[in-house]
């Protein structure tokens, strides 16, 4: 089996010894270099014999000059506290009984990071290494999966701070002072905390939401849900809450197919979109419904999905920016919130089996679309 270019002796291939064992990679065919992670082996006398892709791109060393070198000299690795790690470990000549060194961080020559592996292959148990084989992983999806659980939790404890002063400081204020406060005042106050712990418990909710996301554990409960007049809700919500009535257009398109979906997680949805409308965007908020194709390739009629298209005429979205729209903490031109919204409606709706997308409303706002099928409950089909 070919594992580099080099003419050092042992250089073209991995496995010399006479005792071959089924499911070995000789024994399997498969090429060192097809393989996902970097792998590095020497033989007896600490010569690498093999060098894989994945080590090169890893290590940025080509296996041309790693081939027949040292093993030590190939793969300088240092641990944490800048002592050489083959030093440390011996693998030639440790104690007879060992047989690998777990999974551990250690640094190439540049301070990069690398998870190492190594595995001793003796002839018998307690006998002389004949392999050194060693398996390289970059660390940078780690690090990304770790910068952004810290991101995370930078995120959450930032917006729970300010909800959470206010209530102490308002419960507190009252409990100590209650006498010297009017009603008003009282009832202000306690509005105040009201709404601070509903922004704790929307917070909480959306974590919870993001975990059942990541995890494939969304549960949807498919009821019979009239999309029309939860739009209308969400509208009436706005001009009670003093948004002008003539900033919201709904135009409804009829009939509709009947639609089945989770009307709590529709619901959210709709909060999300249109709240980014009102609050990123400018002048009216147009809210499309119509019947619409399945984005499901196994639908076979007409009109068997519902789709919703919430439109504003604000500056709209970079076309940059636009892949990114969906992922996580992503907040646009305006802070504010916790930039977990759009990132929940995406999962919500593909929970659903349908699918979202953004675009530049024809007014020059941003549009967002989502498109649900409209299939029933198992137990009714």
């Amino acid at each position: 089996m070919s594992v580099g270019t080099s003419s050092a002796p042992g250089a073209r291939e991995v496995r010399r010894q006479s005792d071959s064992r089924p499911g070995d990679v000789a024994e399997l065919g498969i090429d060192p270099d097809d393989l996902p992670d970097g792998l590095v082996v020497a033989d007896e006398h600490g010569h690498v014999i093999c060098f894989n892709a994945a080590a090169e791109r890893i290590t940025a060393v080509r296996a041309a000059d790693a081939l027949g070198q040292r093993l030590e000299k190939a793969l300088p690795l240092e641990d944490l506290e800048g002592r050489r790690w083959w030093q440390l470990t011996d693998p030639y000549g440790g104690l007879a009984i060992r047989r690998r060194q777990p999974e551990r961080n250690l640094l190439l020559p540049g301070g990069r990071e690398v998870l190492v592996c190594v595995r001793y292959v003796r002839s018998e148990p307690t006998g002389p290494v004949c392999r050194v084989v060693v398996s390289l992983r970059d660390t940078e999806a780690r690090r990304r999966t770790e910068r952004s659980h810290a991101e995370l939790i930078a995120t959450v404890a930032h917006e729970l701070r300010s909800p959470l002063t206010s209530v102490k400081g308002f419960t507190a204020t009252l409990l100590a002072k209650w006498e010297r406060f009017t009603d008003d005042q009282k009832r202000l106050m306690l509005e105040t905390v009201d709404a601070d712990a509903d922004r704790v418990t929307r917070l909480i909710a959306e974590l919870l939401d993001i975990s059942r996301i990541d995890s494939g554990r969304l549960e949807v409960r498919r009821q019979p849900v009239d999309i029309g007049a939860a739009v209308g809700r969400h509208i009436q919500a706005y001009v009670a809450a003093g948004q002008p009535a003539d900033r919201f257009l709904l135009r409804l398109e009829q009939p509709l197919p009947a639609l089945w979906a989770d009307p709590d997680k529709i619901d959210q949805v709709l909060s999300n979109l249109i709240e980014n409308a009102v609050r990123h965007g400018d002048g009216t908020v147009t809210i499309d419904i119509t019947a619409t194709a399945s984005p499901r390739e196994d639908e076979g009629h007409e009109n068997a999905a519902t789709s919703v298209t919430v439109s504003d005429e604000g500056p709209g979205i970079p076309e940059e920016s636009m892949n990114r729209v969906f992922t996580r903490f992503w907040r646009g031109s305006k802070r504010g919130g916790t930039g977990l919204g759009l990132y929940i409606v995406k999962g919500i709706v593909e929970a659903h089996g349908g699918a979202v997308e953004v675009g530049r409303a024809p007014g020059g706002g941003a549009q967002f679309r989502f498109t649900l099928p409209v299939a029933a409950p198992a137990y009714l089909t």
